[in-house]
């Protein structure tokens, strides 16, 4: 609930420095002014930073205290299965839906377990961030004729 109401205002405050910057009233829809900006929307990047964090964990060059990820192709005693190709992540279960989805051993794997496979096997960082950038991007706003 609370993050919810974070979320909220964060936006609002994006919204804002948007307007500012079209001199929009504030009755005006601001959709359009966010895609001009190419400025992802809160919850994209919550995500966006998120699955950043996953990526260099994975490639070791995050904080050691963020934890090992585990890929579905490295669980002891496993059959070599169609899943065991691909590079997706183990979701651990949690008790606490409210908490324990927050957790970044939990939220880092979700959110990379939903992205295309062409995005995950990215060989740079910098790749990485653009083609994340420009999907999310397509995602958030999808029904909108880019400027």
């Amino acid at each position: 609930m609370m993050m919810m109401m974070m979320a909220r205002r964060l936006q609002s405050v994006l919204n804002s420095a948007a307007r500012l910057i079209y001199c929009m009233r504030s009755a005006d829809h601001i959709t359009d002014a966010l895609a001009c900006l190419y400025w992802l929307r809160v919850p994209e990047r919550i995500n966006f930073k998120v699955a950043v964090l996953t990526y260099k964990v994975l490639h070791g060059s995050a904080p050691r205290y963020m934890g090992p990820l585990v890929p579905v192709a490295n669980l002891p005693g496993r059959r070599t299965l169609r899943s065991g190709s691909t590079s997706r992540l183990i979701l651990p279960s949690v008790r606490r839906s409210t908490v324990g989805d927050r957790v970044f051993s939990v939220a880092g794997p979700r959110v990379r377990n939903t992205l295309p496979e062409e995005i995950t096997t990215s060989q740079s960082l910098l790749t990485f961030r653009r083609q994340l950038n420009t999907w999310l991007f397509r995602k958030s706003y999808s029904d909108i004729i880019l400027c």
